[in-house]
């Protein structure tokens, strides 16, 4: 009886495994359709607003367009971690302007994760192997690969569709921030969902004051809508053309990152350094070496 109990279990337990790696290879490569080119809309709109001001205003709707490359950085047949760059192409096709645009990386059932907390800061935070079990983080980056926000959730297949869905806190986009400074975090809900023409990454967000010791104030909500559409790759040549040529400079200052947040430590971020963002000072072509580079990112953390 023993005997025959354990193979059950045995069975149970190869069968559960096969089950699991099987999904985690639906997950990576429904991850991995988010490459390629794109002609891409983002549309912004505010849709409630919960202000206790009288002459508040509403931010105005946004719709934009472009062109986007999404390349994978990295070992493409890894299914552990997914490293996908993104790049805007845009201006007159004969000759476009190449602009390097976020980063998101997937990592399976990852434990160590930085919440943002307002004000450029985060907070590290360490979940169980339990509560991540299935799950997918994704860390999205900004266009110099400092931090912005990170969430952890289940890829879902299901009727045909594949989705992920999570809520987190995150800055303000740049189209908010450098308008305005009545909130000064976003609680996001985004959405990953492949379809049929490419993939879109639908947002229920709101917007937040937070101030230490008191509770959030919700300032307005926002719905944001952004549709990848999937176009031929070679219409997306000078962007990839211009990741090869810049790859190894990104290389050192991914490294220089991963470096920083391995600390698992609090993090806290100056928001300029000599009056200049830290993005400016990495888009310089004259700062390509690992002697200049750390140094510069460096600079930013403040110490605790």
């Amino acid at each position: 009886m023993r005997k025959i109990i354990l193979t059950i279990f045995t069975f149970a337990f190869v069968f559960t495994t096969i089950a699991q790696n099987k999904k985690q290879k639906q997950d990576a490569e429904a991850i991995k359709k988010m490459c390629g080119c794109y002609e891409v809309t983002f549309n912004f709109a505010e849709t409630f607003n919960y202000s206790q001001d009288s002459l508040y205003l509403p931010s105005k709707t946004k719709i934009a367009t472009g062109l986007e490359w999404a390349q994978i950085v990295g070992d493409e047949s890894n299914d552990d971690k997914i490293q996908i760059q993104h790049l805007l192409q845009v201006g007159n096709p004969a000759e476009p302007m190449i602009i390097k645009h976020w980063r998101q990386d997937w990592l399976f059932e990852n434990t160590d994760l930085y919440t943002y907390n307002a004000d450029n800061e985060w907070t590290f935070v360490q979940k169980s192997k339990k509560d991540v079990k299935g799950q997918w983080t994704q860390k999205v980056f900004q266009v110099d690969d400092s931090p912005r926000y990170e969430g952890t959730a289940t890829w879902v297949h299901v009727d045909g569709r594949s989705y992920w869905e999570n809520t987190t806190p995150a800055p303000l986009p740049r189209r908010e921030y450098t308008q305005r400074s009545d909130y000064n975090l976003t609680m996001r809900t985004n959405r990953h969902e492949i379809t049929d023409f490419g993939w879109v990454h639908d947002q229920d967000n709101e917007k937040i004051v937070r101030e230490k010791g008191a509770e959030d104030i919700l300032l307005a909500k926002e719905k944001g809508y952004n549709t990848y559409v999937k176009v031929d790759d070679s219409r997306c040549a000078a962007a990839a053309s211009w990741w090869k040529d810049h790859t190894n400079k990104w290389s050192v200052v991914r490294a220089k990152w991963d470096e920083v947040y391995a600390r698992n430590q609090d993090l806290n971020l100056e928001q300029k350094v000599k009056n200049k963002v830290l993005y400016k000072y990495l888009f310089d072509d004259e700062i390509t070496e690992e002697a200049q580079i750390n140094p510069v990112i460096e600079s930013f953390i403040k110490k605790p």
